[in-house]
């Protein structure tokens, strides 16, 4: 089973990959770790994408499709791939149809999980982190037991900069508006996979392996 997962930044999309996984026993193909991969195995496309990253430059697509497809012909992805984090355009979704055709691979579905913008922003705003040891709470989801403190180490919880409302309200618009084009693209080819995010963990994994099976 090929497969490709989205989701706004804190609809759990991370944490249902990672479960998925090992469900399924397909490999997790994250861009992050493709890159960081890639670039320490010294892959032609590794290099390319290197070269780009210590100017400072955006890595052009089609060294990225370059990585995909170096990643994409590895044993482990012959039983089957979870791609995390890539295509993020419309042009990127159409070359990666070019290479998998090209490979002679099947894309089964695009799973999309979904969350109201306002159940986003409480999860995401939510956020406190550790200043000794950088555990991770949140008020509504997993609190601390004292209030401001941490469970470990006892050091004082805070919010990070970027969890603010501002600061995820922009990133939220910004997922949005660029992801729509790519949902209408996948939906137009009858593989998209709208799950519903606003529900418990285990329940939106069993919605998921629902609708790909």
């Amino acid at each position: 089973m090929n497969l490709l997962i989205m989701g706004p930044p804190g609809a759990g999309k991370g944490t249902q990959a990672e479960v998925l996984v090992k469900e399924m026993n397909i490999t997790h193909i994250s861009t992050g770790d493709m890159f960081r991969a890639a670039i320490k195995e010294g892959t032609e496309m590794g290099k390319k994408a290197k070269e780009y990253m210590d100017k400072g430059a955006l890595v052009p697509d089609e060294v990225v499709i370059g990585m995909v497809k170096e990643r994409l012909s590895q044993p482990d992805c012959q039983k089957g791939f979870l791609l995390d984090g890539f295509p993020r355009t419309v042009e990127q979704a159409a070359a990666l149809d070019a290479t998998l055709q090209e490979m002679g691979i099947k894309l089964d579905g695009v799973i999309n999980i979904e969350v109201p913008l306002e159940k986003l922003m409480a999860r995401l705003t939510g956020r406190r982190v550790c200043k000794g040891c950088g555990a991770s709470y949140h008020v509504i989801f997993n609190p601390p037991k004292e209030e401001g403190q941490c469970n470990s180490c006892s050091g004082e919880l805070y919010q990070r900069s970027d969890d603010n409302e501002e600061s995820v309200g922009t990133r939220l618009n910004a997922y949005i508006e660029k992801t729509q084009p790519l949902i209408d693209y996948y939906a137009a080819k009858g593989i998209l996979k709208p799950i519903n995010g606003d529900q418990e963990i285990g329940k939106v994994l069993e919605d998921i392996l629902a609708a790909v099976k």
